[in-house]
């Protein structure tokens, strides 16, 4: 055989991508694991690929036009792709190309049937698998149907869904390169697919059997529903028998066609349970050998079941590796810090060095191990009420977990262990003295900070940072700190569960919470109507602002009437919130500070959809609202039987909420504030790696952790492979849907509400901010992306505080993450927006503008229109 146009698959293996593409590379090395029938063929190399190309130069300038193009030009790919595909399929094969095809034919059987299938280079990699991107040929008799079928394949290298693809994947289309595996046809009495772990728990330990009758193509395209079987343990704990209707079956000379199952053998079984089990044998030892879970193609034929085809499963959630071989249960942190986007490794190292709990890193998120305080009977019931209040969601995943019983058996004879020390007293009066005590130990310890990192450089500003991230720690674990922040919160329960027994009131905290003094977040929000007062009237500054393209322009402003006056009220505004920013937990986010021009759309926001004092007035409102509904809720506890006692504790309780409940937003500003010192001192030296060519870009440092970086300022290396390999898991995870909670053996959970009191079509989530609203939806993916008008409803995945200058222009809030007490639903509540939070999939089921109702208090959203 020539070697470079042709290999056999016993030539070939995992090392070989770049000559005979994913599929081939592992059906390489699936032929070559003992016992494992895999029927025989060989690839037609990415080298006949590359001769085919250079025999077509109108393939490599169409393809040069394609990687400049958009990626939101659609029509124009659309317009490119199927050029290029007309162009290959019409294309001849050069004669030596095409003889040695023949040989490699000859060599198997020239008139046997064949199936040809496509394999890319950029396929069933770990990150991406491609998977139906490229065509699949089957029965293909004679060598002339052969030899255009290897065209065929060829071009669909540049289908609109495989260029789409690559597009979405980061992958650059001139680097993929299209090899073609022909091998002998199989023709089975019942095909299907084994996945190793669970596609839709994502469970290891799962195996899932999908079968039907015929040829595997029509579950693969979806024409029939198959018979599925889970696996765990070496037994089959769940199985549906599906009525299988259709079948494709070979046709003679050459091809398939759909055939209809009589109907006495539609719902038989295709597999029986002990074909089933050994399926999954098969399979673990395929996931063995590739040291993941695999997507397996199969036949059965005569009894036998043969290997068509092996990739990566990649949709799979990372789970964190903990080493010790034993059961363990972790907690979302994305969820309870309302930013579940995948971080890079600075950020969430940076993150877990400066948290207070134990945090393990898996698919660029951060989970909290709660496996032996879920285990312990004694130690339970007080996390399950705790995260209950933050996410009921949270909690019913975690009840799904215990409730299984066998997942924690060994850990519930543990000894619990002795509670924390014990802090100062909860602060019983209402004291701003106490918050104003926080807040001055906190911006005097930023102070510290910023004098102290300035006389640091090199791996001495390390051991700097090192000791710093434990005062950071130290300022988080502040017990009298810890007891305001419970003080308001308690508060605020207090008053719903007693004017809820005692006066039937719903949510009353909501309302009795309105423009509560000290809540940094909200005042944020606030802060920029008074910049957008200063902007809106000097036409000049508005029409600049609109057209500034880069973060320059804040230098321009003065030039203009007016400018100096809202350059100086915008770097005003940044220099008391520019530290924040979306997603403001990963350090390695842009902050505000740094990139001023994302601020712009929420400023002229502002400066379009709202008059002059709009700050004062809204603030005004709320007081007013809060008072008058204080008065009435004490006058009425009065009128009840003991009422004077119950007015006089809810008015303490009052007092107490309004005092402290602003306080819970200061702890996350504080920790943003010093993040931004933190980052501003390792890009410092990140500069001075770049200088030195250590680093490519300032960007490299982002995918290194914080002590992988440390290393690199100190021996002045770093492995840029490492680097490249960073960035493209970054991709794929980026691509991935945190769960609330992840088991060891990877399933994910995310909880269910279990209500029957909304109407039916409504979509269930967590109250969150009291009252009813009704508007135009507005799905907003990403704040920059925000084009808002009052009266608008704000869906959206999360809020962290970064969006609160949003809902000044907003009636109502939805989001899909989301508790009582995270960011998004204080603030909600502190604006008045009636707010609805834990909405799985809102995003998905809200349609941009679609109508709809948001029921604050009860916990749905009614789709109207």
């Amino acid at each position: 055989m020539n070697q470079r146009y042709v290999c056999g698959l016993h030539e070939v293996d995992e090392t070989q991508l770049t000559l005979v593409g994913g599929k081939g590379a592992h059906l390489g090395a699936l032929s070559r694991i003992d016992g494992l029938p895999v029927p025989p063929g060989f690839c037609v190399t990415t080298h006949a690929f590359g001769r085919m190309l250079a025999g077509v130069p109108s393939v490599e300038e169409r393809l040069d036009q394609l990687s400049r193009l958009d990626p939101d030009d659609r029509r124009a790919a659309r317009t490119l792709a199927a050029e290029i595909r007309r162009d290959v399929e019409e294309s001849a094969l050069p004669e030596d190309l095409a003889a040695a095809v023949t040989r490699a034919l000859g060599e198997l059987g020239e008139h046997d049937a064949y199936a040809v299938r496509s394999s890319a280079t950029a396929e069933d990699l770990p990150t991406a698998s491609f998977a139906g991107q490229q065509d699949t040929y089957l029965n293909v008799v004679g060598t002339a149907a052969v030899l255009r079928d290897v065209r065929r394949c060829w071009a669909s290298l540049f289908t609109e869904r495989a260029v789409a693809y690559r597009q979405r994947n980061g992958i650059d289309h001139r680097a993929v390169r299209m090899a073609v595996v022909v091998q002998k046809m199989l023709f089975p009495r019942v095909a299907g697919v084994l996945f190793t772990a669970d596609p839709v728990t994502s469970d290891r330990k799962v195996a899932s059997v999908e079968a039907g009758f015929g040829l595997g193509e029509a579950l693969v395209a979806g024409l029939v529903d198959p018979d599925i079987y889970r696996v765990r343990d070496g037994r089959i704990v769940e199985r549906s028998i599906a009525a299988k209707r259709l079948a494709v079956r070979p046709r003679t000379g050459g091809g398939t066609t759909r055939a209809a199952i009589e109907p006495r053998q539609q719902r038989e079984p295709a597999l029986t349970d002990e074909q089933v089990l050994r399926l999954v044998r098969l399979g673990r030892r395929i996931e063995a050998h590739f040291g993941r879970p695999q997507d397996i193609e199969w036949c059965l034929v005569d009894d036998e079941f043969h290997v068509v085809q092996s990739r990566p499963v990649t949709t799979l959630f990372p789970v964190p590796e903990a080493g010790d071989g034993a059961n363990h249960v972790y907690v979302s942190v994305g969820h309870q810090q309302m930013m579940t986007d995948a971080m890079k490794p600075l950020g969430w190292s940076m993150w877990q060095l400066t948290a207070i709990a134990p945090m393990h890193a898996a698919g660029g998120r951060l989970f909290v191990d709660v496996t032996a305080t879920l285990a312990s009977p004694a130690r339970r019931a007080g996390l399950l009420e705790l995260v209950g209040r933050g996410d009921p969601l949270v909690r019913d995943a975690l009840e799904t977990v215990v409730d299984r019983g066998e997942f924690l058996p060994e850990l519930t004879d543990q000894p619990t262990p002795p509670p924390p020390p014990a802090g100062p007293p909860a602060p019983v009066e209402a004291d701003p003295a106490i918050v104003a005590e926080l807040v001055d130990r906190s911006e005097t310890a930023l102070a510290a900070l910023r004098r102290d990192i300035a006389a640091t450089s090199g791996p001495a500003r390390f051991d700097f940072l090192l000791a710093a991230f434990e005062e950071h720690k130290r300022l988080l674990r502040d017990p009298l700190s810890m007891q305001v922040l419970m003080a308001g919160m308690d508060a605020s329960w207090w008053l719903n569960e007693n004017l809820r027994e005692w006066l039937g009131e719903k949510n009353a905290a909501d309302t009795l919470t309105l423009s509560a003094p000290g809540n940094i977040t909200s005042e944020m929000g606030l802060a920029l109507l008074d910049v957008a007062d200063v902007v809106r009237p000097h036409p000049a500054v508005v029409a600049f602002l609109e057209k500034a393209t880069d973060d320059g322009f804040l230098d321009e402003l003065p030039t203009l009437p007016g400018g100096e006056r809202a350059r100086d009220a915008i770097r005003g505004w940044l220099d008391r919130y520019g530290m924040r920013c979306v997603g403001e937990i990963d350090i390695t986010r842009p902050r505000w500070s740094e990139r001023p021009g994302s601020l712009l759309p929420l400023l002229l926001d502002d400066v379009r959809n709202f008059p002059p004092g709009e700050r004062e007035r809204r603030f005004d409102q709320g007081r007013r609202a809060a008072a008058e509904k204080e008065r009435d809720v004490l006058a009425r506890l009065r009128a009840l039987p003991d009422g004077q006692r119950k007015a006089d504790e809810t008015k303490r309780m009052i007092d107490r909420v309004r005092t402290f409940i602003g306080y819970r937003e200061y702890p996350k500003y504080a920790i943003v504030s010093r993040y931004l010192v933190y980052k501003q001192a390792l890009l410092a030296e990140v500069a001075h790696l770049v200088r030195d060519g250590v680093l490519a870009s300032g960007e490299d440092s982002y995918f290194l952790t914080f002590a992988e970086l440390h290393d690199a300022v100190r021996t002045g290396r770093v492995d840029r492979g490492l680097i490249s390999r960073r960035r493209e898991e970054f991709r794929s995870y980026q691509a991935l849907t945190p769960p609330r909670v992840l088991t060891s053996d990877g399933e994910c959970l995310n909880g269910a509400y279990r209500r029957d009191d909304v109407p039916a079509g409504a979509l269930v989530g967590l109250p969150v901010s009291t009252g009813v609203v009704e508007g135009r939806a507005r799905v907003v993916p990403d704040i920059a992306a925000a084009d808002l008008q009052p009266g608008d409803i704000l869906v959206t995945a999360y809020t962290d505080p970064s969006w609160s200058p949003l809902f000044v222009a907003v009636a109502g809030l939805v989001t899909e993450v989301g508790g009582l007490m995270t960011h998004g639903a204080v603030v909600a509540r502190e604006y008045g927006l009636p707010a609805v939070v834990g909405v799985a999939d809102a995003t998905r089921l809200i349609r941009d503008g679609q109508r709809i109702r948001v029921h604050g208090a009860d916990g749905y959203v009614e789709l109207l229109s």
